[in-house]
C-alpha cells in the first residue's frame, strides 16, 4: 500500500537565502588562513578545495529539492491530476527542470575553474579565479529565484492536502452544493467539517474515517458540483471530478428532494446524467436527504419519474453486469441528517456494497487461482446410518443455566437507566451491609449519643481484645528480659572464667585510659577572659603554684602576658639564656645589627647563607630553620644525648622534611623511633605539631612529652632529680 506524505518535503529557500546558506557553510567548513609565502601547489589546493566544496553544497541542496518533490508520472493518477488541477502540471515541471539545469551549470562552472586553478601562478591569480567561480555559481542561483519561490508555494499548499490513500476502502460523497454532504460526514466520522446554510462552504477535499465489521473505511467529502460544461468548471469543482474519476470507491450521490438547497430535482437529475460516466464500475447509491422537510412519497409525479430514472442508472453500474442487478436493495435510500433518521443505514449499505465488490474482484483475479490450488477442504463422510448426537455433560448444562441467570441480574448501570440516568440516580452503599435484619441497612447511625462517642462502644468485645493485647505484650517483655542477662560466670569452665576475667580487665583498662585522655590539658576548653568574672585564672595564681613547687614562674608569666596582648613570638636574649647555655648565642646589639642589615644596598651581591644559619633580626625563614632552632634551643637535653652520627642523621631528616612532600610531623615520628633513652621532653605550646608527633611515639618508647606550663608536679621533681644526680638522659 503506497502512502503519500507531502508534509516531509524540505523547505525551499529563496535565491538570496540559498546563496547565504551555501557561502556561510563554505566559510565555516573550509580553511580560511593562507599566506603569501606558501608554495604555489599549496595555494592552488587551498582555493580548489573552496570551489569544489561550494559546488558540492549547491549540488546536494538542489538534488534534495528535485528528489523530494513528487514526479507526476510516477505517482498515482489521482494525485497527478489533482496537482495538475491545483498548480498546472506544465509550470510545475518547468520549475523543476530549471532547478536541474542550474545544478548542471554549477557543476560545469566548478569543473572549468578547477582546471584553471591548476595553472594559477600566484596567490592573486588563484584568489581571483576562486572569486569568479563562486560569483558565477551565485549568479546561476539568483536567476532561478522565481522558480524556487514557486516551488515553495507549491510545497506549502501540498503540505495542507489531506492524506488520501487511493487504494484503501473509500466512500465518496458527491452532489450539488448545500445538499447535506458535510453534515452526513460529521455524523458518521470524527471529522469536523464546517457546515453553513449557503453554497460552496466546502472548498477542498476533506477526509474522515469510520468502522464497519472491524474494518476501517475512508470517507471523502467533495466540494459541490454544478451542472455546466467541463471547461467552465473551476478548481473547486475539478477537485471533485478528479476524485470521482480516479478513486475506486463507493459513490453516494446526494439528492435534496426538499429543494431547500436552491436547486430543483430536475437540475440535480441533469447533473447526475452529465457525470454518470464517472460512476462506471463503482457501487452507486442514490441518497434522498432532508426527508424531515419533504418525504419521498410527497414529491410530484415528474420528480418521482426523475428519481426512478436515476435509480435505474445506478443499478446498471454494478461491476461485472452490464444490465440489471440481482436485487434492488441498497440503491435508493432516504435519510435526514437533522434527525439522524436513516444515517446509519446509508453508511452500512455503502460499506456492504463496497466490501462485496472488493471481494468479488479478488475472487476473479489470477491470484485466487493460485490460492485454490493450495487449499484443500476435508469433508467427513458418514460410516453408517447411526445417529450420534453431541453429548454435553450435565455439569456443563447446569453451569450454562447458572450463567444465564447471572446475566439476567440487574447491574448498577441498569438501575441507573431505570431511575432517571446519571445525575439523578445515586447508588446506595449500604445495601450490601451484612446485618441481622435487612431493615437496619438504611438506618442513620448517630455519631454522639449522651455525650459519648458512639464509635467507642460499637465493638462489644473490645475489653477482651484489650486484655489479650496486654497479656501478649507482657509475654513479649518477659522474653526480652530473659534474653538480656548478665554473664555471672557460674556456668563457665575454669578456662572460660580466666578468659572472661582478662576481657573485663582489658575493658576496665581501656575505660581508664579513655578517662585519662579526656582529663588532659589538651582536651580542656580554654576559658575566655570575659567568662572569668571571678578572676580565678590569673598569672599571680599560676606564679604562686609554680613557686610552691620550686619552679621559676617568670618565663610562664611572661609568655602568658605576651599571649594575652596578641604579640607575635620574638627571640629575646633573656629567653635564650633561660633555655640553657648551649642555646644559640644572640649578640647583645641586636637592634643595631638589624638596622645595618636593612640599610645595606640591595645591589651588593651576597652569598646565600647556609640553611642552618639564622640571620640575627630576621627570625626564622622556613620550616627547616624552625626545626634546627627547636633541636638546638628547645631540646638541649635530647640533643646532647645524640651521637655525632645521630646528629648528622637528624639534620638529614629535617632537610628532607623541608624539601619533600610529606609533613614535618611525619619526619619527627620517624626520627624519634630511633631513640629510646629519653624519659622526659619539655616543650612549649608554640611547637604544638612537634609535641603531638613526639607524643604519638611516647607510648611505644616510654617517652613522655609535656608542656612546660602544665607539667605535673611529680614529673617536674623526677626530672629535676635525674638532672642533678644522673645527668641528662
Amino acid at each position: 500500500m503506497v502512502q503519500y506524505n507531502f508534509k516531509k518535503i524540505t523547505v525551499v529557500p529563496n535565491g538570496k537565502d540559498f546563496v547565504d546558506i551555501i557561502l556561510s557553510r563554505t566559510q565555516r567548513q573550509t580553511p580560511t588562513v593562507v599566506h603569501k609565502g606558501y608554495a604555489i601547489s599549496r595555494l592552488r589546493q587551498f582555493y580548489m578545495r573552496k570551489v569544489k566544496y561550494t559546488q558540492q553544497n549547491f549540488h546536494e541542496k538542489l538534488s534534495t529539492i528535485i528528489e523530494e518533490f513528487p514526479r507526476l508520472d510516477d505517482i498515482h493518477p489521482f494525485y497527478g491530476d489533482l496537482l495538475h488541477v491545483l498548480y498546472n502540471k506544465d509550470h510545475y515541471k518547468l520549475a523543476l527542470g530549471q532547478i536541474n539545469t542550474a545544478r548542471n551549470l554549477i557543476s560545469k562552472i566548478a569543473k572549468d575553474y578547477v582546471k584553471l586553478l591548476k595553472y594559477g601562478d600566484s596567490l592573486y591569480r588563484c584568489k581571483s579565479l576562486k572569486v569568479a567561480a563562486l560569483g558565477r555559481m551565485c549568479t546561476v542561483i539568483k536567476r532561478i529565484g522565481p522558480s524556487l519561490a514557486y516551488l515553495e508555494q507549491i510545497r506549502q499548499h501540498m503540505a495542507r492536502l489531506p492524506s488520501i490513500d487511493p487504494n484503501t476502502r473509500t466512500i465518496l460523497i458527491c452532489g450539488y452544493p448545500n445538499v447535506g454532504k458535510s453534515s452526513f460526514m460529521n455524523k458518521i466520522t470524527r471529522a469536523d467539517v464546517d457546515v453553513q446554510p449557503y453554497a460552496f462552504t466546502t472548498k477542498s477535499l476533506f477526509v474522515g474515517h469510520t468502522d464497519y465489521k472491524y474494518l476501517r473505511y475512508q470517507v471523502i467529502d467533495t466540494p459541490g458540483i454544478l451542472d455546466r460544461p467541463f471547461e467552465d468548471r473551476n478548481i473547486i469543482e475539478m477537485c471533485s471530478i478528479t476524485a470521482l474519476a480516479h478513486l475506486r470507491a463507493a459513490v453516494l450521490f446526494f439528492l435534496d428532494i426538499s429543494g431547500s438547497c436552491g436547486y430543483s430535482i430536475s437540475q440535480q437529475a441533469a447533473l447526475f446524467h452529465s457525470i454518470k460516466s464517472l460512476f462506471m464500475n463503482k457501487p452507486l447509491i442514490i441518497v434522498c436527504n432532508k426527508t424531515d422537510l419533504q418525504p419521498l412519497d410527497g414529491i410530484s409525479e415528474e420528480d418521482r419519474k426523475l428519481v426512478i430514472e436515476m435509480k435505474t442508472e445506478a443499478m446498471k453500474t454494478v461491476i461485472g453486469q452490464g444490465g440489471e442487478p440481482e436485487n434492488e436493495e441498497g440503491v435508493l435510500l432516504t435519510m435526514s441528517t437533522l434527525t439522524e433518521d436513516g444515517v446509519i443505514a446509508v453508511k452500512n449499505a455503502a460499506c456492504e456494497r463496497l466490501l462485496n465488490q472488493r471481494v468479488e474482484l479478488k475472487m476473479k483475479s489470477k491470484k485466487m487461482n493460485d490460492f485454490r490450488n493450495r487449499i484443500h477442504v476435508a469433508l467427513p463422510k458418514p460410516r453408517d446410518q447411526k445417529e450420534r448426537p453431541p453429548c454435553i455433560p450435565q455439569a456443563v448444562l447446569e453451569a450454562k443455566a447458572k450463567q444465564a441467570e447471572e446475566e439476567k441480574r440487574k447491574t448498577e448501570k441498569d438501575l441507573e437507566e431505570e431511575n432517571g440516568g446519571a445525575g439523578v440516580y445515586s447508588a446506595s452503599l449500604k445495601k450490601n451491609y451484612i446485618l441481622a435484619s435487612d431493615e437496619w441497612k438504611e438506618d442513620v447511625l448517630p455519631e454522639i449519643l449522651d455525650g459519648h462517642n458512639v464509635y467507642d462502644f460499637i465493638d462489644p468485645d473490645i475489653l477482651l481484645r484489650l486484655e489479650e493485647l496486654e497479656r501478649e505484650e507482657g509475654l513479649r517483655q518477659a522474653e526480652e528480659e530473659a534474653d538480656d542477662f548478665e554473664m555471672d560466670g557460674e556456668e563457665l569452665s575454669p578456662e572460660e572464667q580466666e578468659a572472661l576475667a582478662e576481657i573485663r580487665k582489658k575493658k576496665n583498662l581501656l575505660i581508664q585510659q579513655h578517662r585519662m585522655k579526656k582529663s588532659t590539658a589538651e582536651s580542656r576548653p580554654v576559658v575566655p577572659r570575659k567568662f572569668d568574672t571571678d578572676r580565678k585564672f590569673t598569672t599571680g595564681r599560676m606564679g604562686r603554684q609554680l613557686s610552691s613547687l620550686g619552679l621559676d614562674p617568670s618565663l610562664a608569666i611572661n609568655r602568658a602576658r605576651s599571649k594575652s596582648r596578641g604579640r607575635k613570638r620574638e627571640r629575646s636574649v633573656e629567653r635564650g639564656e633561660a633555655d640553657g647555655g648551649d642555646a644559640m648565642d644572640i649578640d647583645g646589639n641586636q637592634a643595631s645589627k638589624k638596622l645595618r642589615l636593612r640599610s645595606m644596598s640591595r645591589s651588593r651581591s651576597r652569598s646565600r647563607p647556609p640553611i642552618t644559619e639564622v640571620v640575627p633580626g630576621e627570625g626564622l625563614k622556613d620550616s627547616a630553620q624552625k626545626s634546627y632552632s627547636y633541636i638546638e634551643t628547645k631540646a638541649p637535653v635530647l640533643w646532647e644525648t645524640f651521637h655525632w652520627k645521630d646528629r648528622q642523621a637528624l639534620r638529614h631528616e629535617i632537610k628532607l622534611c623541608s624539601e619533600g612532600e610529606r609533613s614535618f610531623t611525619f619526619y619527627i615520628k620517624c626520627l624519634f623511633k630511633r631513640f629510646s633513652d629519653c624519659r622526659f621532653c619539655f616543650t612549649s605550646r608554640e611547637n604544638n605539631g612537634v609535641t603531638h608527633a613526639v607524643a604519638a611515639t611516647g607510648k611505644r618508647f616510654l617517652l613522655d612529652v609535656y608542656w612546660v606550663e602544665e607539667a605535673p608536679p611529680e614529673t617536674m621533681s623526677l626530672a629535676d632529680a635525674d638532672r642533678k644526680n644522673v645527668g641528662p638522659s
